[in-house]
């Protein structure tokens, strides 16, 4: 399976592309702590990553790639005042902890998902401004989310953006607990993105979610130039309610 492509950071960054691991967070740290008011007395192996002191306070630092991962790593919140990572994708985390996404400094502070929607949902996303609507555990506040309508649609019909935290609820829909927020609809494409177009282009053609015949809740960020043009070719209404999220304001340099 063809694997998504890292996003080129802005021009002057430290890193050409963005980091895949906690070194290349622990790397892009050493030259935004500066920035964010700290002074690093030193980096240590094990737990706590880093200790640096805030306007005289000691500050208890773990580098993570994924917020996420301090959970799944079984760190100890009291030992620790502050995750920096890429990518903050823990709603739960606990209150004490202050959460640090690089990548909000670097150009890439929000996402795009593709997610598949049954179809008997249409007419209503297509009708309403804002809604409740269970999305991918990953997304966060300000991700857009490009809905796709299974068979017999089969094509991408609605934009949404996400406008608040992800909440963990009952699903009505499935056993257990679901991802929801609240979304707004940023456009209904007139003319939708069907499957068949993207399979014959040139590059969306080998993406991940395109191989996977939009099964599942993809992350499409690096493929949003592409699917961006791609909107707007067939429908050039939708370029001013789209302009937000041109792709220079994910992907600079």
């Amino acid at each position: 399976m063809a694997r998504d492509r890292p996003a080129r950071l802005p021009t002057g960054s430290p890193l050409e592309y963005e980091p895949q691991n906690e070194l290349g967070v622990a790397y892009l740290f050493s030259h935004v702590a500066r920035q964010l008011g700290l002074t690093v007395e030193r980096v240590q192996d094990g737990f706590p990553d880093c200790i640096a002191y805030k306007a005289g306070r000691r500050v208890r630092i773990e580098f993570e790639y994924r917020s996420r991962n301090f959970r799944d790593h079984g760190h100890d919140p009291r030992g620790c005042d502050w995750i920096v990572c890429w990518i903050h994708d823990w709603p739960d985390v606990p209150p004490r902890l202050h959460v640090k996404e690089l990548r909000t400094y670097f150009g890439l502070g929000w996402d795009v998902w593709l997610q598949p929607l049954d179809p008997k949902w249409r007419s209503e996303v297509s009708r309403m401004n804002s809604g409740t609507w269970s999305v991918s555990p990953q997304a966060k506040k300000g991700d857009l989310v490009l809905f796709y309508y299974a068979t017999p649609y089969r094509y991408v019909g609605d934009i949404v953006v996400v406008e608040e935290p992800l909440k963990r609820v009952r699903a009505g829909w499935k056993r257990g607990e679901d991802s929801m927020a609240r979304v707004r609809r940023v456009c209904s494409l007139k003319a939708p993105l069907h499957l068949q177009q993207l399979r014959r282009h040139p590059v969306l053609g080998n993406a991940g979610f395109v191989r996977a015949s939009m099964q599942g809740r993809h992350k499409a960020t690096e493929y949003w130039p592409e699917l961006y043009q791609l909107i707007l070719s067939l429908n050039p209404g939708a370029r001013e309610k789209l302009r937000r999220w041109a792709p220079e304001q994910v992907l600079r340099g």
